[in-house]
């Protein structure tokens, strides 16, 4: 059973709805956002991080010349809805005002503020399955200027640092041709021992004391990723249209990012142009189970183990 109630206040980010079904929870800040910024076990640690004091705003000339005097983008941490390309400012909407919400049999839609100078309109909505650790968050963006626009939806879950991200190769046999898309970010060293190139895997470890972010996007055509955080495993899933559909930054639809206070998970929907009035859509499967067992995350033949084991 899906039980829904009101938190006055979590942390330093006001009020909050709690969507729970006594397995898993989820907090969602309405006060400002929306973000997802509490996932986890009722009862245990948080995969989403909640630190919203890591994270200086954004108020710069330029942005304030677009988004108004007084305005500022703050990352806020946890899980939010975004459109990409990323553009600076336009991408950054200053989405700290209260925000409306529907309460639902198995959730909530949350609805901020509309988007008048990138001319969309977001609405993000979770739906708790009744009776196992699983979850679903729906984003859409609406084209609410008179011009078609070309965007993909974005999710970027903002996760507690201290973890591993386990990212599946794509294992199609295309003969002579590649069967994958790796886009790197210009400040994102290809030799640092936190990443693991691996034959079917690649791997991500957060690390709170390097001072260099790292960036990496995929085409991934299984849909599918793993952060390990302790003894949790929080697993993404999301549908994709590989190879017959266009994705942001040279076709991916998974990108993850990290710097020394989180790990982003983050998938895209697909790249396309939306009409006045559209609405683009990208879901996303969230679940949470414990680790089977030990692990070897620089290891091919330790992960598909544990994995296996899920």
């Amino acid at each position: 059973m899906v039980s829904i109630r009101e938190i006055d206040s979590f942390k330093n980010y006001g009020k909050c709805l709690c969507v729970s079904n006594g397995t898993i929870e989820a907090y969602v800040t309405v006060d400002i956002g929306p973000r997802i910024i509490r996932f986890g076990y009722v009862g245990g640690q948080n995969i989403m991080c909640s630190n919203r004091d890591a994270f200086p705003p954004k108020d710069d000339k330029e942005f304030t010349d677009y988004f108004g005097e007084g305005k500022k983008w703050e990352n806020l941490a946890g899980h939010r809805i975004w459109v990409s390309p990323e553009a600076y400012p336009d991408t950054y909407y200053p989405d700290l005002e209260p925000v409306d919400y529907e309460i639902t049999e198995y959730g909530a839609v949350f609805t901020p503020g509309v988007e008048k100078e990138n001319g969309v309109a977001k609405t993000l909505e979770i739906k708790m399955d009744p009776d196992d650790a699983n979850m679903q968050v729906i984003m859409k963006v609406k084209n609410i200027s008179d011009k078609a626009k070309k965007f993909s939806v974005w999710g970027l879950s903002v996760s507690e640092k201290g973890g591993c991200l386990i990212i599946p190769m794509n294992t199609k046999d295309t003969g002579l041709l590649s069967n994958r898309i790796i886009s790197v970010w210009p400040y994102t060293d290809m030799s640092s021992d936190r990443i693991y190139w691996g034959r079917k895997y690649v791997t991500l470890r957060q690390d709170e004391n390097a001072a260099e972010p790292i960036k990496l996007g995929f085409d991934l055509d299984c849909g599918t990723v793993y952060y390990c955080l302790n003894d949790d495993i929080f697993c993404k899933r999301f549908d994709t249209k590989h190879p017959y559909a266009e994705y942001p930054d040279g076709g991916c639809s998974f990108e993850t990012y990290t710097n020394e206070n989180m790990i982003e998970v983050e998938s895209l929907s697909e790249l396309k142009s939306v009409q006045p009035g559209e609405i683009s859509e990208l879901t996303e499967s969230w679940s949470l189970c414990k680790r089977p067992c030990d692990i070897d995350f620089r290891n091919d033949s330790s992960i598909e183990n544990m994995l296996s084991k899920l």
